[in-house]
């Protein structure tokens, strides 16, 4: 994975998504993409937020959030010491977003990082050894020119989930669309509610039956969270 510091659009850093839009496009609950973001109890939040008043988040937050949740869902691993970890990330690394800039391991309780060894940043550098977080690191597409996708699992989190919805910056202001193109899939999802089929919602945008569904399934999923 590149280093963040390569990414020199201004988008990247924009403000553009509520609390609710980062819980459903990275599939994490409301009320945790919150506490991350503010903390609680004193506890202050991790995230480095685009915009604070207001608070909202920007692309790179929402990648935060998303390789955040697989940590949360599958370790538990404690708000103090995921901060302490990126304290350490952020004085080597001099970035605002450390998660994006390497691929981070755990133990369950502490958080990591490789470095070509992979050393444990919450205990002062010492090396272990622990599986990487590839299922969803590889959701996280870094192209030239600094162009970054995003592509949230639709209907399951797994490595054989397909790529077809996408979210980036650069296209339909930061909003979810069928890969490739600036279809959004919101349009697709509302003209299937006022009964058009997906056979003609294919026709009319040349786009194959998969990805039209593909593209409902993803709404249908994004508004039952809601």
């Amino acid at each position: 994975m590149p280093d963040i510091t390569i990414i020199s659009d201004e988008s990247f850093e924009e403000p553009a998504y509520t609390f609710a839009d980062a819980a459903r496009y990275a599939g994490v609950p409301y009320q945790t993409v919150r506490y991350w973001a503010l903390g609680r109890n004193r506890i202050p939040g991790i995230l480095e937020l685009a915009e604070n008043y207001p608070p909202v988040l920007s692309f790179a937050n929402l990648l935060e959030c998303h390789v955040l949740n697989a940590m949360r869902t599958k370790y538990r691993l404690h708000l103090p010491k995921v901060r302490l970890a990126l304290q350490h990330l952020r004085t080597e690394s001099s970035t605002r977003h450390p998660l994006l800039t390497k691929q981070f391991q755990t133990d369950g309780v502490d958080l990591f990082i490789d470095e070509g060894a992979l050393i444990n940043v919450s205990r002062g550098g010492q090396a272990t050894m622990r599986e990487m977080l590839e299922t969803y690191l590889e959701r996280i597409a870094w192209h030239s020119k600094g162009l970054v996708k995003f592509y949230p699992f639709v209907a399951k989190h797994s490595a054989d989930e397909p790529r077809i919805i996408s979210i980036t910056p650069k296209i339909a202001f930061g909003r979810s669309v069928i890969d490739g193109t600036g279809i959004a899939t919101a349009v697709i999802a509302a003209r299937f509610g006022a009964r058009d089929s997906m056979e003609d919602l294919a026709r009319e945008y040349q786009r194959s039956e998969q990805e039209i569904e593909e593209a409902i399934r993803w709404e249908g999923a994004y508004r039952t969270a809601a």
